[in-house]
Parts: structure tokens; C-alpha cells; sequence
């Protein structure tokens, strides 16, 4: 027995030397590659003695160069196929889907953050209001040329208050904020003043669906809103309402790859103490609902393609004298489709450009730089 052992160790110590031997063998070839492949070769021979047997691999010197695969071309990806591979852009926007859900407290944006040229028809330099004490005593030499300021930023602040466990589905509450600034900067005779700039709080409750309507339609969500906008000024130029909404939004993507999406809001107003209402009649001028419509697609392929997004909303007073406005825009992607920055030009017309333009129809043409979806 001790014979055997003793052969056996004797054995394993002379094929371990002989191993050694056979390492030491892949030191004298020059070129990289190749001695790495010489050391993998030895490396399995050694944990495996089957392989042993097998016969040796003859190793010929290769170019690094040569080794080196090329990178396979990226895959040409389709409007269709980009726009069938993500949720639908009122789903993503509003969280409605557990899966593809963010966190609560991330800031976002909401309404387009931009920066842009604004002219039209002549400003309003004698703002009025049907409230005593609420009428410009005299006229401000202001002019139509200016620079429009947007910001606007939400955050989700709750999710899942009734549909959560196992339902794929979030309702949600939001917070949001957003800011429109009117600024005379080419009035230097004025010292450049900021001509108005109206602030819109606001604190929306989600909630949503799946439901197939005709056509290719789905409709996703209702929703309701209670908001606040005013312009911060003094008398006689302070203007102010609070109002709740009711909306719902449903969406569409073609065979081709374009998205439609539509959604429709009415609200009513707040009622005010008689005397201390800034603008008592802003619904028959702004409006009591708005619908608005968006339709977005892309141009070319993959890393190359751009975005396009054409928007109408439509603002009426839902009264006889049929009030309200509209809104053509129209967005273009700056630099890849998903970086989020956009040509924005505007056409505005109606009333409610601004609060201190409420009562007074305006043109506006608008054309700059916004940011979204980030």
C-alpha cells in the first residue's frame, strides 16, 4: 500500500514538474497574443489530464490588429419600433404605470421651460379691470417686442393612494409650479422693466385607466386640479383668480410610429368676496375649458432621427359670446431626439396671453429655445 501511495505522489510530483517545463516553454514566444494563447493552452492541460492526451495546439505569432473584431453597426431602429418599445407619452409623464414609475419628490418638468422672442399686435398699456381701483390711471409707453421667460416644474408628492399592491397601475398626487415672465428688454426708455409675470401653483390628482376607444384609441386618465395664478402686483394692476378642473387624456400611436395625444380640461371658478375680486369677468375672457391636442413624430434613424411636435389647444368661455383663444405651436428637436432642448415657435391668438392682458385680444408670434421632458 505504502509502495502505491509512494508511486502515485512520485508520479504527480514528476507531471507537476513536467508542467513547470511546459509553462516555461511559452516564455520564449515574442509576440503577446500569441503567448497568452500558449499559457491558456498549458493552464487547461494542467486542471484537466483528459486533455492531456489530446494533441498539442500549434500556436502561429498573430497580428493584435487582425484579433480585434470589428464593432458590429448599431442596429437601424425605426419610428415605429422606437415608439412601440416605450410607454405612451401621457403614461410616462404621469406615472401611470407601476413598472415605469420615478420617485416621489423628483423635480420635472411640466409646462415647455423656454426662453424666446415675442412680437405682435400692440401690448396693452392701459390695463383694466371692471373693479374699482383696478384701471391704469395713465398709459406706459410699452412696446410689442419683448422676451418671453417660462418656467415650470412639478413633482409627484404621493402614489399609489388607491390602486397599489399588485395592480399595475399608480394614481398619484402632484404638486406644480409654473411661472410666465413678460420682459421689455429692447425698451431702454422704460429701463427695461419687467412688464408683467404671472405665477400658477397648482395641486393635481391623477388617476388611471386603460380603456380601448374606437380608432386606435386608448383613453389613459381623469384627472382633477385646483390652481391659483396672479401676477403679484400692486393696485390697480393686481389680477388673481382660483379655479378647480376636471380633465381626462387619452392617446394614440400609429402603425407608422406617430403619437396623437388629447386631452380635454373644463373647470369653474372660485367665487370672490363683491369689491375684493381683481377681475370678476376672467372666465368670460380666458374661458371656463380648453382642449388640446398634440402630434408627434420622428424623421430618420436611429442616433440621426428628430423629433417634431405640432400642438393646437383651444380655450373657449362656453358662452354665447364665444371668447377664449388659440394656440398653434410647433417643436423640433436640437441635437439628438431625446436631449430634451427644442426650437418652440408659437402662435397665439384670443385673450389671457397674460393676466394683465385678460381683457384684450392679442397676436402673438413667438420663436426660441424650451426645455422638456426632463
Amino acid at each position: 500500500m505504502r509502495s502505491i501511495s509512494f508511486v502515485a505522489l512520485t508520479a504527480l510530483g514528476l507531471s507537476s514538474t513536467a508542467q513547470a517545463n511546459d509553462f516555461a516553454s511559452c516564455t520564449s514566444v515574442a509576440e503577446d497574443v500569441a503567448r497568452l494563447a500558449c499559457f491558456d493552452q498549458k493552464a487547461k492541460q494542467f486542471a484537466d489530464p483528459l486533455v492531456l492526451q489530446a494533441p498539442p495546439v500549434s500556436v502561429q505569432p498573430m497580428d493584435a490588429t487582425a484579433a480585434a473584431e470589428p464593432e458590429p453597426e448599431p442596429p437601424v431602429v425605426s419610428a415605429a419600433q422606437r415608439a412601440e418599445a416605450q410607454p405612451s407619452e401621457i403614461t410616462r409623464f404621469w406615472d401611470l404605470e407601476h413598472a415605469t414609475s420615478r420617485d416621489t419628490f423628483e423635480l420635472r418638468a411640466y409646462r415647455p421651460v423656454a426662453l424666446s422672442l415675442t412680437g405682435g399686435t400692440p401690448v396693452n398699456r392701459l390695463p383694466s379691470s371692471p373693479t374699482a381701483d383696478h384701471t391704469a390711471a395713465n398709459p406706459t409707453a410699452y412696446q410689442p417686442g419683448e422676451v418671453k421667460l417660462n418656467l415650470s416644474v412639478r413633482t409627484k408628492l404621493v402614489s399609489g393612494m388607491l390602486r397599489r399592491g399588485d395592480d399595475p397601475l399608480r394614481d398619484s398626487l402632484w404638486f406644480g409650479y409654473t411661472q410666465q415672465s413678460h420682459w421689455q428688454l429692447f425698451n431702454k426708455g422704460l429701463s427695461r422693466p419687467f412688464r408683467n409675470t404671472d405665477h400658477e401653483p397648482e395641486l393635481t390628482y391623477v388617476f388611471p385607466h386603460f380603456l380601448s376607444l374606437p380608432s386606435g384609441w386608448t383613453y389613459r386618465m381623469t384627472g382633477v386640479g385646483l390652481v391659483h395664478q396672479s401676477n403679484g402686483q400692486t393696485l390697480p394692476l393686481s389680477r388673481s383668480w382660483n379655479r378647480i378642473y376636471l380633465m381626462a387624456a387619452g392617446d394614440k400611436i400609429a402603425d407608422n410610429g406617430d403619437r396623437f395625444t388629447l386631452q380635454a380640461r373644463v373647470w369653474t371658478r372660485l367665487n370672490e368676496t363683491n369689491g375684493k375680486d381683481d377681475n370678476p369677468d376672467i372666465s368670460d375672457y380666458v374661458g371656463r375649458g380648453e382642449l388640446e391636442g398634440r402630434w408627434s413624430f420622428d424623421t430618420g434613424v436611429s442616433t440621426d432621427s428628430v423629433l417634431h411636435t405640432l400642438g393646437l389647444s383651444l380655450r373657449h368661455s362656453l358662452r354665447s359670446q364665444g371668447r377664449g383663444s388659440a394656440r398653434l405651436e410647433y417643436l423640433r428637436s436640437v441635437g439628438k431626439a431625446d436631449s430634451g432642448l427644442r426650437f418652440h415657435t408659437q402662435l397665439f391668438y384670443g385673450y389671457g396671453d397674460s393676466l394683465l392682458d385678460y381683457n384684450v385680444k392679442r397676436t402673438t408670434l413667438t420663436a426660441g429655445l424650451s426645455l422638456v421632458d426632463w
